[in-house]
């Protein structure tokens, strides 16, 4: 069973693609941690936000199989 990660900003700029499918993990932090050290993604968790099926959601929360998980980091503008 898999999710669907959305990466936006410097995220999509460090992975080199926009999404990708991925096995559904345990938690959205458990996630993040294995993308993290795959795609070499600077920013901690506590500096992005986490939604699920486009609701924010909390880092602790468990997904379920066909999920769309977005990861959004800082965004900053002028």
């Amino acid at each position: 069973m898999s999710v669907t990660v959305l990466y936006f900003a410097s995220l999509r700029d460090a992975a080199g693609l926009a999404s990708e499918q991925v096995p559904t993990p345990e938690s959205l932090a458990e996630l993040y941690d294995i993308l993290r050290e795959r795609h070499g993604f600077a920013l901690s968790r506590e500096r992005l936000r986490v939604a699920v099926d486009g609701a924010f959601s909390d880092w602790s929360a468990r997904v379920g199989d066909g999920a769309e998980i977005a990861f959004i980091p800082p965004v900053s503008g002028g």
